[in-house]
């Protein structure tokens, strides 16, 4: 393979292998939405079957909170444990074997007979999901201009947006059915991976790192030594601390949407159909914010754009939950909150560059779901709320959160100047 000579400054100019490589990380991207929001539409009756208890029961809130937080750390996990996979078998290798765990394991979901299964399929689902981020990234930060990055970003998270917007319209498809065949839907992104591994190949600067003179290959350990120290603990202090607040909300505002009076007495159907409706609202804010945070990035820099946006995800979240929300206001608040999670877009393309070569998945993907452990005892302290029936409480604390995440978020490193990818191989 040789690298083409020519420098790529409009979308014809990309080679055939840079679109396959961008196409296969979309749609890894869009299905990791898909199969990770399928639980978070039907906790409630979900688990609430598995109990034989009705769904205002306390420990409904409880056991959907740790079937989450289960979720949570399965995803730090195998961001971790397929980050380091990608490092030596390889990205195209990697990001098949991610879409199998996640959706075979969100499949079996759908067996699930007493509510620990369900904790159990969710966390392995989990493990390829978490995986799938950081393989998917690398891929993209090798293959495509450098100069292109944040939209680049913007793309891939509208990626998941849209997996979590296809979610919705199964959730409504599927709104009067038993709430565990929606899982089943969750298979479909295996038929991905035959397509992977016959037309997506690994990047020339992946090969290139793995030919050149060196010593033993590095490991997680290493991301703990030396300047990469420095630049470790600050992504995972950012991450861990803003994750917590977003997943708080993303889990907890469905129960806070199935709770507001003017929901709360309507029938099982019905509510569903609230809670989708909310988490679409959401999504449709997050596209549009995706690329709010690539143009922020582009006028002032990754550590600004990202502290900028951070500071809007506490405003909106507090103005919003500040008092109960009636749902014909709460729509508004939903929106602007869905703007500010662009921001998640532009970790895509700012963390992985951070790390050397033969770092890069095994930094990325422990840092950025490493905050996953932390978010998870989020998740779940924040549910105590949910025994008293505030969850508005605890999704307005879970905004006060982004506050300091904001000011780490300005102590994160810029990235090192390097050369500009002009084509990936030709194949």
């Amino acid at each position: 393979m040789n690298p083409a000579s020519t420098s790529v400054t409009r979308l014809r100019d990309l080679s055939p292998t840079q679109w396959k490589s961008g196409l296969a990380a979309w749609l890894g991207w869009l299905f990791d939405g898909l199969d990770m929001h399928l639980y978070t539409l039907v906790a409630t009756p979900m688990v609430a079957a598995l109990l034989s208890v009705k769904a205002s029961d306390p420990i409904v809130g409880q056991r959907g909170a740790l079937i989450q937080g289960a979720f949570l750390v399965g995803w730090a996990l195998g961001g971790a444990f397929f980050g380091r996979l990608g490092d030596v078998l390889g990205r195209s290798r990697a990001l098949s074997l991610t879409i199998l765990t996640y959706a075979g394991c969100t499949g079996l979901s759908f067996f699930a007979t007493e509510w620990w299964h369900l904790l159990i399929f969710r966390f392995l689902a989990a493990l390829g999901i978490g995986g799938e981020w950081a393989v998917g990234a690398s891929l993209l930060s090798e293959t495509w201009p450098k100069s292109w990055r944040p939209w680049i970003a913007a793309t891939l998270q509208t990626g998941v947006n849209l997996g979590v917007v296809l979610a919705c319209f199964f959730g409504w498809v599927l709104e009067r059915q038993p709430p565990r065949y929606i899982f089943l839907v969750g298979i479909l992104p295996a038929l991905l991976v035959l397509w992977i591994r016959r037309a997506v190949p690994e990047p020339e600067e992946w090969h290139a790192a793995r030919r050149a003179p060196k010593g033993p290959t590095p490991g997680i350990a290493d991301l703990f030594r030396g300047e990469v120290l420095g630049v470790t603990w600050r992504v995972l202090l950012i991450c861990g601390v803003s994750l917590t607040a977003h997943w708080t909300f993303m889990f907890w505002q469905q129960s806070h949407v199935r709770n507001l009076p003017e929901v709360v007495g309507l029938s099982a159907a019905e509510k569903n159909r609230f809670a989708t409706t909310a988490l679409f609202l959401v999504m449709v804010g997050s596209v549009i914010g995706n690329y709010l945070g690539g143009w922020l990035a582009k006028c002032f820099g990754y550590r600004r754009a990202i502290a900028a946006m951070l500071t809007a995800y506490a405003v909106a979240m507090m103005a919003t939950y500040w008092t109960q929300p009636t749902w014909s206001v709460l729509r508004f608040g939903l929106v602007a909150i869905g703007l500010c999670q662009g921001v998640f877009g532009l970790f895509t393309m700012c963390l992985p560059p951070l790390f050397p070569t033969l770092l890069r998945t095994t930094g990325a993907g422990f840092c950025y779901n490493f905050g996953r452990i932390i978010s998870a005892g989020g998740v779940i302290f924040f549910g105590l709320f949910n025994a008293v029936g505030d969850v508005r409480a605890a999704l307005f604390n879970a905004g006060l959160l982004f506050w300091p995440a904001a000011l780490i978020a300005l102590l994160l490193p810029e990235e090192k100047p390097g050369p500009e990818v002009t084509s990936a191989p030709v194949e």
